[in-house]
């Protein structure tokens, strides 16, 4: 089982803690977030672990005992976001792929969960995902990337996905970034995006302004829209996103906790 994690962005709201390193490798409650995700992995059965890295990638340190690890350059990191960043990874999504953002950190159960998942695509819901947010001033509600969950042929799918799309009374949770793409899962994406690339990349793909601005969700919505189940893995908490000095400082006391 293939993992690809993209790790290519600064993290500027992190400050000081991403001057000298890239967001994967701040550490949380003494360990780097990215060593936590590849322990996680590990324990789901992952086997092989791709990095698409760009911002201090020759910082990315790989623990004893960890998958073995492949990287893939994003040469222009500042210049695009999260769905670019993993297509330059295209030539290892074939034959499908657990994803990860690599600013969250998330308890093993989570990553079991998603690769024992049926279905094409697999997203990570919370449910409890209100109760991140108390308190939370630095990262609002309105930068979660919240799903809509519908009835559907064969059980719940993720109708909608993204920042400012899902009415936070029709949200059924909020997508963590763990998801698991099998083999036409990813081929649905592949096409998605490369159809995208032949309008441009200077052109708006779904609620982006432009493809190079676009987001994970913005590919999961096209891949919907196509008739491609997007399955819900439905978790309660036990997870954190990584994105402000005050997320690090409110996990440090929760994911010393998982095991």
């Amino acid at each position: 089982m293939k993992a690809i994690i993209v790790a290519a962005g600064r993290g500027r709201r992190l400050g000081q803690e991403t001057e000298a390193i890239p967001k994967c490798m701040v550490r949380v409650a003494g360990k780097p977030i990215l060593h936590r995700q590849l322990d996680a992995l590990a324990a789901a059965g992952v086997d092989e672990v791709v990095i698409v890295r760009g911002y201090r990638g020759d910082r990315i340190a790989i623990p004893a005992g960890a998958p073995p690890v492949r990287f893939v350059e994003n040469p222009d990191w500042a210049e695009n976001n999260i769905l670019t960043s993993l297509l330059y990874a295209e030539a290892d999504m074939r034959g499908g792929f657990v994803f990860s953002y690599s600013d969250i950190v998330f308890a093993p159960e989570h990553a079991r969960g998603v690769v024992a998942s049926p279905g094409p695509v697999a997203l990570v819901v919370d449910r409890r995902w209100r109760d991140a947010y108390e308190g939370r001033t630095q990262h609002p509600v309105s930068e979660a990337e919240l799903a809509r969950v519908d009835d559907g042929a064969g059980g719940p799918i993720v109708a909608r996905v993204g920042k400012r799309l899902v009415a936070e009374a029709e949200a059924a949770g909020e997508f963590t970034g763990l998801a698991r793409f099998s083999a036409e899962g990813a081929a649905a994406l592949a096409e998605v995006w490369r159809e995208a690339l032949a309008r441009g990349r200077t052109a708006p793909f779904g609620a982006a302004a432009t493809l190079n601005n676009a987001y994970l969700s913005d590919g999961l919505n096209a891949v919907a829209a196509r008739g491609v189940a997007l399955r819900p893995v439905f978790v309660d908490g036990r997870w954190r996103e990584i994105d402000t000095e005050e997320d690090l400082a409110r996990a440090e006391a929760s994911v010393a906790t998982w095991t």
